[in-house]
């Protein structure tokens, strides 16, 4: 029998170390819930690489070496953080240094140069970069939410020349799943700088600054940037609850309180529809121009949340989107944390994967448009559904999305005799100019000769 070498050795024993550990309670959940910000891997960014790499700014160490113009307005604004804030560095230092170990758990992947165990001066590195970064985002949201004044008037970033052309390429990269710092580093931050801020100032703060809507601003605890954002376009207006869980068709039996309701009322719904899901296969909704044809009506949602779509009474109600040409990233770097962060959902997937049916061409854009549903800022109507096919390449609709009972309920009505009747007229009929005014001519030619005819009967009566 031939000696162990010491390598195979060491092997043996971090695996009976792992052993060990996996059979801690909870061990494998609580490793896997640290991670928030990923790399997103090659099959995913082979799509629209360049959708996933910041344009003008880096924050974190991911892109850290890639755009350095940006680092000379970082140092610029952490002294002016420092100056405004009147503390010194060391308090900051060791208000992240007590984290240090959670905020490098944040990445999926870590370059063993930020790393407190690869050698020294490893931490320092990561704790500078955090610092860093982390001072030059508040800056940039409260400069962009009016709370900064102090910058010269000439001032590349913090100007109304700044705030016109480069504060908005620096929200769009804020948006990238792959540029985020973790929240607990702004959050330290402030806290330090300045105690009596609540709980919900950073959030709001980064609404602001991007545009989201403010439909219910409460996001509650977030993880970074694109957290705040994603929960903000998919949280529900808890007002309209009883409507979106479609309440009043289901008992729900007795609850505890509103947040019970609806939950009991989506577990229904869930049920509901994977017993459709397993008769009737896989659901397709038609395009937005021939559900026209079959009767059924566009309109706006009451807030912009994506989760509000619905169906009744020949009326579809969707929330308002914008497309301009930070939209398809926005979109994929949304898909991608929904993809790859377990815990986080999948609204916006699902939401995406609905709108592609619902857009096939620039007709289906420019009918959404009309009704202010969509507000196109793109070249023309065919480039934006063209933006909605390509961000929707690869995804699917998650099975137990309540989106399932709204394509139901549309594919229902639209087979109703009635109103396949008016879609193939529609279709048939009343597409063509010429044949529409060929059958008016005919209607006025029959109204005439009855008329004729009438005046005829009536002349030889008398």
């Amino acid at each position: 029998m031939h000696p162990l070498h010491p390598n195979e050795t060491n092997w043996i024993d971090q695996v009976n170390n792992s052993l060990m550990l996996a059979h801690m309670p909870f061990y494998e959940q609580q490793y896997w819930e640290k991670r928030s910000i990923y790399r997103v891997p090659a099959h995913i960014t082979n799509l629209n690489s360049e959708a996933y790499r910041p344009q003008v700014v880096s924050f974190g160490p991911h892109h850290h070496h890639d755009l350095h113009p940006m680092e000379d307005h970082k140092r610029r604004a952490l002294l002016c953080f420092l100056r405004r804030s009147e503390k010194p560095l060391e308090r900051f230092l060791e208000s992240l240094k007590d984290v240090l170990g959670a905020l490098e758990e944040s990445y999926d992947v870590l370059d063993p140069m930020w790393k407190k165990d690869s050698g020294e001066g490893a931490a320092d590195r990561f704790l500078q970069l955090m610092i860093t970064d982390g001072c030059f985002m508040l800056e940039i949201l409260r400069f962009a939410n009016m709370e900064v004044y102090d910058y010269a008037p000439n001032d590349p970033i913090f100007s109304k020349h700044g705030r016109l052309y480069i504060l908005p390429v620096i929200g769009r990269d804020m948006l990238l799943l792959e540029n985020q710092l973790p929240m607990l580093v702004l959050d330290r931050l402030v806290a330090v700088c300045d105690d009596k801020k609540e709980d919900e100032y950073i959030n709001e703060l980064i609404l602001k600054y991007l545009g989201a809507s403010e439909n219910n601003p409460s996001t509650g605890k977030c993880l970074h940037v694109l957290d705040v954002f994603r929960k903000n376009r998919v949280q529900l207006n808890l007002d309209k609850v009883v409507s979106m869980g479609n309440l009043n068709n289901a008992c729900t039996g007795t609850c505890l309180h509103v947040l019970d309701v609806f939950e009991k009322s989506l577990l229904m719904e869930s049920k509901k529809n994977k017993k459709k899901k397993s008769k009737g296969g896989l659901e397709i909704i038609l395009p937005a121009t021939e559900l026209r044809e079959h009767g059924i009506q566009f309109r706006q949602s009451s807030t912009n949340s994506l989760k509000e779509i619905s169906f009744a009474s020949g009326v579809l109600r969707l929330p308002v989107i914008v497309v301009d040409d930070s939209t398809e990233s926005m979109f994929l770097n949304l898909i991608a944390f929904e993809r790859l962060h377990i815990q986080a959902g999948t609204e916006v997937t699902s939401y995406i994967c609905f709108m592609n049916h619902l857009i096939d061409k620039a007709q289906d854009i420019a009918l959404l448009r009309k009704k202010g549903i969509i507000q196109n800022y793109m070249e023309s109507d065919e480039v934006a559904a063209k933006l909605f096919n390509s961000v929707a390449k690869d995804v699917m609709l998650d099975p137990d999305s309540s989106l399932h009972d709204t394509i139901n309920k549309v594919r229902k009505y639209c087979m109703k005799r009635g109103h396949k009747w008016r879609a193939n007229l529609e279709h048939i009929y009343f597409r063509n100019p010429w044949v529409i005014l060929s059958i008016i001519a005919a209607f006025l030619l029959f109204g005439l000769t009855t008329i004729q005819t009438v005046y005829t009967v009536l002349g030889y009566k008398k």
